[in-house]
């Protein structure tokens, strides 16, 4: 048996540093587990050829599986690239299909988007008018997860979303929790969005993908969820965990509310960090290094159970996602009704403003 690497250390450095610059670390990782492997395997000479293409088999299942286990849960356009190529990778669009009638279809679906995306409005997420964040029913997220062509809940998926601004990126977000709690494990979201991707050089396609349905059942899991009542347990003092308001501060102290809220206020006992607090100049969420050190400078990570909450389970999903698989917090949970649901429910709140205050809100808002 002989044993041989093939080519000096130094030219596979050579080689592997080039594949980085092209298509990112994860890349050359892959490539260096395929090299060194199919050295190893082509080199010993007294193996049987059927083991000989088992070992090849499995070294070409590491170059594939290696490279996406780099992707999750943010992936930048200049790693996502490289996957097209395959067939491995979902990447769901979460943007309306077409513009409303009379309107110019642009930053749509059918107005491009990343070559094989299938497309997934974000309503298809959401819940009625009145109550935006109600969580669908297990029926309904089954048919679209079967409709999307997922057959298996380690199917690696990207999540693209348009990147206009930060309050976007809460769309991407709250799909990621949801396909999260319905038990899917390879997730990332394409930071910055479909702007990013053309920004970068990338081109789109118009050309439509048409996913063979599955037969896949899938319901949400409790793991990342906050019912109403695990927050009504939480306000009586029956349960203990940090109420995290993610809107901006004038919706926690009272004088703004959603159109669909009963009243202005807040959760009893919540304090607030805006979601754009994730973000620096751009659309483009910070990395896990930074949002877990801006998550120790404010204390999140000491908590024992944070539950994330907004007006509709929008906002809040950033939030929950920057403390969960960026910073890398266990036990957030996401509450999806969040203050609508709960303010029409007629629970108490916090913060809620008097007559006067009221009217001069009524007031400002006018002029």
């Amino acid at each position: 048996m002989r044993l041989q690497f093939g080519p000096s250390e130094g030219s596979l450095k050579t080689g592997l540093l080039g594949q980085a610059r092209q298509g990112g670390c994860g890349v050359a990782k892959a490539a260096f587990l395929f090299q060194t492997r199919a050295r190893l395997v082509f080199l010993f000479s007294n193996e049987a050829p059927m083991k000989l293409l088992t070992y090849t088999f499995v070294s070409l299942f590491l170059l594939a599986s290696s490279a996406f286990a780099e992707l999750g849960p943010l992936v930048s356009p200049a790693q996502l690239s490289p996957e097209l190529a395959g067939t491995s990778v979902t990447i769901i669009d979460i943007r309306a299909t077409a513009a409303a009638e009379g309107d110019e279809n642009v930053n749509t679906f059918t107005a491009g988007h990343i070559e094989g995306s299938v497309n997934a409005p974000y309503g298809l997420f959401r819940g009625p008018a009145d109550n935006p964040g109600q969580l669908r029913s297990d029926e309904e997220l089954t048919s679209v997860v079967q409709q999307l062509g997922l057959r298996s809940l380690s199917q690696p998926v990207v999540i693209s979303y348009q990147g206009a601004n930060v309050t976007d990126f809460g769309a991407a977000a709250r799909v990621y929790w949801t396909l999260k709690s319905l038990g899917f494990t390879d997730l990332a979201i394409l930071n910055g969005g479909i702007n990013a991707w053309v920004e970068a050089g990338y081109e789109l396609s118009t050309d439509a993908a048409t996913p063979r349905p599955s037969t896949l059942s899938v319901s949400i899991q409790p793991d990342w969820l906050a019912s109403i009542e695990d927050v009504q347990a939480v306000v009586a003092g029956e349960d203990s965990a940090l109420l995290l308001d993610a809107r901006p501060e004038n919706f926690w102290a009272g004088n703004a509310s959603h159109p669909a809220a009963a009243r202005p206020g807040t959760l009893p006992q919540s304090q607030y960090f805006e979601h754009a607090s994730w973000f620096g100049n751009g659309p483009a969420i910070i990395d896990a290094e930074a949002a877990r050190a801006l998550a120790d400078a404010e204390g999140f990570a000491e908590t024992d159970q944070l539950v994330s909450f907004c007006n509709t389970g929008h906002w809040a999903a950033t939030n929950w996602f920057a403390l969960s698989e960026l910073a890398g917090i266990e036990n957030v949970k996401l509450f999806p009704e969040s203050m609508v649901g709960w303010s029409n429910a007629g629970y108490d709140m916090a913060n809620v403003p008097g007559p006067v205050r009221t009217l001069w809100n009524q007031i400002k808002n006018v002029f």
